[in-house]
């Protein structure tokens, strides 16, 4: 019996050209190569240049996910975007990715579970294909974290980067198993002090500057996505053995294998891209996604785990069968 699933068609990313490697940030700060890639895994991260908005960012990834699918603006119907750094209070960054890609027709709009978005974005976009409330529908994640990070901070300036990553989802009857097969999202705002920004226009009418506890981010992380992994994973019927790949929020080398680890996922079936990445919070699982595509790791059949945590807490995974 065939399912109406929503299936990946395709993947894009765009990362900034310009590159600041940890080398160039121990001449900002104080701090080294050797601290920093100890304690997370990064090396480098790119840097979005004057005028590179999270718009401009996201609609090259989002191109480049429709060229990989072979369609064009006309074929969509939904534009969700998930960010923590939009170009404006309003409109949605997602309305001016959908201007400069030249679609017309359909929703769209911005969705904030900051690192977590992605996959958030990716349960949402799966409720309104599955049920007929749209057929194609593109996914974005696309941040310019460099904005609002504090540069004198040593704690978190080394830990962001800036990109945006895209998937082409369709909405297509399924007599196997193909497309998002499960997800498990959760919130809990009782944790806000642990990973915030201290600004906003309702509250300082100031963008304001990202705010970290770093030990307490990695307990909690550790803890509660290991939960939602082994969540999504029942609710599809499989177990961490079944996986293909594990593709997750790439904050930070320790967590991603912490992580990897409880739930019982060998590390080699982990897609890490955070050395050259960094931090690109919702940004992140699709530009892995992208690179693990196009260098052939991910192939058509592969079931995959997305999984992320962000400020909030916000948390989730989603379970996809490519």
């Amino acid at each position: 019996m065939s399912v109406l699933r929503s299936v990946v068609l395709g993947t894009g990313s765009c990362l900034p050209e310009r590159v600041v490697t940890n080398a160039a940030l121990a001449e900002r700060v104080e701090t080294s190569d050797e601290w920093i890639v100890q304690r997370t895994g990064i090396r480098q991260r790119h840097i979005a240049a004057a005028g590179e908005t999270t718009s401009v960012l996201g609609a090259r990834a989002a191109r480049a996910a429709l060229d990989a699918a072979g369609l064009g603006p006309g074929d969509i119907d939904l534009v969700i975007c998930a960010t923590s750094t939009p170009d404006h209070t309003f409109p949605a960054t997602a309305t001016q990715i959908q201007a400069a890609l030249g679609i017309d027709r359909g929703a769209a709009f911005d969705l904030q579970a900051v690192c977590a978005g992605f996959v958030f974005g990716v349960s949402t976009a799966d409720k309104f294909l599955v049920t007929g409330a749209a057929r194609r529908a593109l996914v974005i994640g696309a941040e310019t974290f460099s904005r609002i990070v504090d540069w004198e901070d040593r704690t978190t300036c080394v830990l962001f980067g800036d990109g945006a990553g895209a998937v082409v989802l369709e909405a297509r009857e399924e007599a196997g198993a193909r497309g998002v097969l499960s997800a498990a999202l959760r919130s809990d705002g009782r944790y806000r002090e642990k990973l915030y920004v201290d600004g906003g226009p309702g509250s300082t009418g100031t963008t304001g500057r990202l705010r970290m506890e770093g030990r307490e981010v990695f307990r909690f992380a550790v803890g509660q996505v290991a939960d939602v992994i082994a969540e999504a994973l029942e609710r599809a019927g499989a177990t961490a053995a079944d996986l293909d790949w594990f593709v997750p929020h790439q904050a930070n080398r320790r967590i991603i294998e912490a992580s990897a680890d409880k739930i019982g996922i060998p590390r080699d079936k982990i897609v890490m891209t955070v050395d050259r990445h960094g931090n690109t919070s919702a940004a992140s699982i699709p530009l892995a996604l992208d690179a693990a595509c196009r260098d052939g790791r991910i192939r058509a059949g592969d079931l995959v785990m997305i999984e992320a945590i962000g400020g909030g807490f916000s948390w989730g995974a989603a379970l996809i069968r490519w």
